[in-house]
């Protein structure tokens, strides 16, 4: 039961919605089948306390008038089976059980109706290389830190060996050594790629610094976390002043009030953790790589897109279906959310079309902007009109633009 209760919880965090699913129905169901579960457990316990209750009471006067005259075992046996007669426990269990599994098979039929999808009607017939998708799997592997079953899958695959996997191992290396609260090895990786970081905006030294220095001050060192300060943070003082002021004056509350003083924020145990999550962020934009693992993005978007698509295809029917399948295009628009979106998208003003790479946004000297399909139709190899603005415009002046 605690796996569908999982399950419950994860769609109701990530906002998981599948088109023709009623999850309301679904979890008020699986309510009832735990209640029912609940009620069969709790009357169940009852009925054994009470049978044991009476077979003790039964052995106790056996063993209580066993030497007296004219003892009849007999006796307290029937008055035993009478009592066990009025009880029935096995009926009263039976009852609570037959609840229960009238619970479970509507819970059943329900799952059944809900999650029974015929997935073949969303398969489309694309041409994958089977090579780029064992080497996609293998990342993901190492990219979660799984060398060994990533070496044995490109193994069993017979796949080369990936290039990123020796960068991902330092990767989760100096994690390891984050996890055991030891800075070094991320400082020496930050410091030499202290210049790429900075054109990226990220201030991963600096925040290295801080925690050092904030260790110190945890360890009651206030002339090591002083001398620390002159020699690593204070070159940091045009960019970053106000941070540097509040790690000065917090040293003025070392010792039990540092929990208690107005920076304690800077002392939390999460900051280990945010430092780990920053790190490995910078890390993966250095070597060129997704923060979150491909093999996972495709999956999660794949799993929101895959019900409106089986939705169409049972509307539309199966005929429609190889219409699209020939255009490589989906015929509806599927909204996966801004986790979802790596690149700006563009619509032509004119024919409402998305940029393809065979019909590429062009820039005309206007400043405008039109589909390189619109801006042919419209110029007929002459020069043409701006259709916002009074410009006249030659195709040759037209220029590609990529976003």
């Amino acid at each position: 039961m605690c796996l569908f209760a999982e399950l419950f919880l994860l769609l109701k965090i990530f906002n998981i919605k599948f088109a023709g699913m009623d999850f309301n129905q679904l979890h008020e169901a699986y309510e009832r089948v735990c209640k029912k579960q609940k009620l069969c457990e709790s009357q169940s316990d009852e009925l054994f306390r009470k049978v044991t209750q009476e077979i003790n009471a039964a052995i106790g006067k056996i063993h209580s008038q066993q030497d007296l005259e004219g003892f009849d075992v007999n006796h307290i046996y029937s008055e035993l089976q009478t009592v066990l007669k009025d009880i029935r426990p096995m009926n009263e269990v039976m009852l609570a059980e037959k609840d229960l599994t009238t619970a479970l098979a509507k819970y059943g039929k329900i799952l059944d109706k809900q999650f029974t999808m015929d997935l073949a009607n969303a398969y489309m017939d694309v041409d994958f290389d089977i090579h780029i998708l064992n080497r996609v799997i293998a990342t993901h592997f190492f990219r979660l830190g799984q060398f060994d079953l990533g070496e044995c899958f490109l193994r069993e695959a017979n796949e080369e060996e990936v290039p990123l996997k020796s960068a991902f191992q330092e990767m989760h290396n100096i994690l390891d050594q984050l996890k055991a609260h030891n800075l070094q090895p991320a400082l020496v990786w930050a410091a030499s790629n202290h210049n790429k970081l900075q054109e990226y905006g990220y201030s991963l030294l600096f925040d290295l610094h801080e925690l050092q220095f904030v260790q110190f001050l945890q360890k009651e060192q206030r002339k090591e976390a002083i001398d620390y300060m002159r020699a690593f943070i204070s070159p940091f003082a045009p960019s970053h002043m106000r941070q540097i002021q509040r790690l000065m004056c917090s040293t003025l509350f070392i010792g039990p009030r540092l929990d208690r003083s107005p920076y304690q924020d800077l002392f939390q145990s999460s900051n280990w953790d945010l430092i780990s999550e920053q790190f490995t962020r910078c890390y993966c934009h250095l070597i060129g790589y997704s923060c979150q693992s491909a093999l996972q993005v495709l999956i999660s978007a794949g799993l929101q897109a895959l019900p409106p698509i089986i939705k169409m295809v049972n509307i539309f029917g199966k005929e429609r279906k190889h219409e699209w399948l020939r255009s490589k295009q989906l015929p509806l628009e599927i909204e996966l959310g801004k986790e979802f979106q790596f690149h700006s998208i563009f619509a032509c003003p004119v024919s409402k079309e998305q940029s393809t790479a065979e019909n590429i946004p062009m820039l005309m000297p206007c400043g405008h902007v039109l589909c390189k399909q619109t801006i042919q139709r419209i110029s007929k190899s002459r020069n043409f009109k701006c259709p916002y603005c009074p410009q006249e415009v030659n195709l040759a002046d037209c220029k590609p633009l990529h976003f």
